[in-house]
C-alpha cells in the first residue's frame, strides 16, 4: 500500500510540532491491544504518533522477538481507529519493504542496528527512492561517530526527513538507569546538528516507570524537541519491557505534569542580565584555563624529576590521596562526587600526557 501525498504532508507537518510526542506499546501483541492502545492514546489529546514494536531484537535468544509482519495490518487498523500516524523499528531491508508495503508513516532504526554500519547500510539501501521520515536511535555504546555515521548513511540514501532519538547508553558500573543518559553526548549532537529533530526516550533510559517524569523533564529543560514513551493498556502483563511501560491515561498525566519551557524570550532586560552572568562565566573559564596551564607546567617539572630518578609516572597512593582530598573539598563546595571524579580523571590523564612527553623526550 503506497502512502498518498496528503498522508506524507500531514506526517511531515506533525514532525514539525513541538513538543513532539510519540507513544505506544513496546511490542504489538494482538490486534485488539494495538487498536485499543491507539484509541486511548488519541483520547488523551497529548500524542502525535503511535509507535509499536513489530520486530524486537533481543539480547538473548528465547525472549519474545516480536509478532512479525502479521502485526503490520494491526497498525493500519489502529491508524484508522485513532487518526494517529504509525511508526515502527526496522533492522533489515526486508523489514523496510514490509513496513512500507503496509503504509507505515515513520520508521526508526534501533540502537542495536545503529551500532553496526553494515546493518545501517542495508537499511539505507532499502530506503533509496522512498520518501519516508526516519528516526535514528543512538548506538548502545557511547560512540558519537557511529550515531553520526548512521545518520549520514540514511541521508545519502536520499531521505530528507531524518531525526535522532536519545535512548541512553550501556555503560559499565551504571546502576541508576537501564541505560545511562550521558546527556553530554546528546547535547553534543544537538550542538553539531541544531536543525535536526532530537527527541528523548525516557522509557529505555529508565527501565522503570518511577523515574520517567524526572528524565523527561530533564530532556525538556535541555531543549529536546519531544519524547518517545512506551505505553500499554496492561503494562504489568506486557510481553516485553513491562516495568517501563505505563497506561495511556498515566501517559497523559505525565505529559500534562511536565513544565514545558521556551528557548528564549523577547526581553531586553532578560538578555542584558543573562549576558552579565555569561560574561562572569567566560572570565572564570579563562581563569580556570590559566590555572590548569600552570598545573601542567608543575606536572612537567615532576615528570622531569621522575625521569632523572627512573621513577614511574603513575603513583597510585598519590592519586588516591588527591581523589580523597578532592571528594571532601568538593562536598563542602556543593560539587557532586560524580563531577569531581570526571574532572580529576581528565586532569590526571592530561598530566600523565605531559609527563610522558618529558619522560620520553
Amino acid at each position: 500500500m503506497e502512502q498518498t501525498i496528503e498522508n506524507v504532508k500531514s506526517v511531515e507537518a506533525i514532525l514539525q510540532k513541538r513538543p513532539l510526542i510519540i507513544s505506544g506499546p513496546c511490542s504489538a501483541e494482538t490486534e485488539e491491544q494495538v487498536v485499543n492502545t491507539a484509541i486511548r492514546l488519541a483520547a488523551t489529546g497529548k500524542v502525535d504518533i503511535l509507535r509499536a514494536g513489530i520486530w524486537k531484537p533481543r539480547t538473548r535468544p528465547g525472549s519474545f522477538e516480536g509478532i512479525g509482519t502479521k502485526g503490520l495490518p494491526w497498525l493500519q487498523q489502529a491508524r484508522k481507529a485513532s487518526g494517529l500516524p504509525v511508526a515502527v523499528e526496522v533492522a533489515t531491508a526486508k523489514q523496510v519493504e514490509d513496513a512500507l508495503h503496509f503504509g507505515v508513516d515513520v520508521l526508526w532504526i534501533g540502537a542495536r542496528t545503529t551500532v553496526n554500519p553494515f546493518s545501517v547500510q542495508d537499511v539505507a539501501d532499502a530506503l533509496r527512492g522512498v520518501d519516508v521520515p526516519v528516526l535514528i536511535k543512538n548506538p548502545i555504546n557511547p560512540d558519537l561517530e557511529l550515531w553520526i555515521g548512521a545518520m549520514e548513511r540514511v541521508q545519502k540514501a536520499g531521505i530528507k526527513n531524518v531525526g535522532l532519538i536519545h535512548r541512553g547508553f550501556s555503560s559499565y558500573g551504571n546502576t541508576e538507569y537501564r541505560n545511562a543518559p550521558m546527556w553530554h553526548l546528546a547535547i553534543e549532537m544537538k550542538r553539531r546538528y541544531p536543525g535536526v529533530l532530537l527527541i528523548n526516550d525516557p522509557s529505555h533510559i529508565c527501565g522503570n516507570r518511577s523515574n520517567l517524569h524526572d528524565v523527561a523533564q530533564t530532556a525538556i529543560d535541555l531543549d529536546f524537541d519531544g519524547l518517545i514513551i512506551e505505553s500499554h493498556i496492561d503494562p504489568d502483563n506486557a510481553w516485553s519491557d513491562a516495568k517501563q511501560q505505563i497506561t495511556p491515561e498515566v501517559l497523559g498525566e505525565l505529559i500534562g505534569s511536565i513544565r514545558w519551557r521556551k528557548e528564549d524570550v523577547a526581553s531586553e532586560e532578560y538578555h542584558a542580565n543573562l549576558e552579565k552572568l555569561r560574561q562572569q562565566i567566560n572570565n572564570l573559564d579563562d581563569e580556570l584555563m590559566q590555572i590548569l596551564s600552570q598545573r601542567m607546567k608543575v606536572a612537567e617539572k615532576i615528570g622531569q624529576y621522575k625521569k632523572d630518578n627512573d621513577i614511574t609516572i603513575l603513583q597510585t597512593n598519590r592519586w588516591n590521596s588527591i581523589l580523597e582530598r578532592a571528594f571532601a573539598k568538593g562536598e563542602k563546595l556543593g560539587l557532586s562526587k560524580e563531577f569531581v571524579t570526571k574532572y580529576f580523571d581528565a586532569v590526571h590523564m592530561e598530566s600523565i600526557t605531559h609527563q610522558n612527553k618529558i619522560m620520553n623526550s
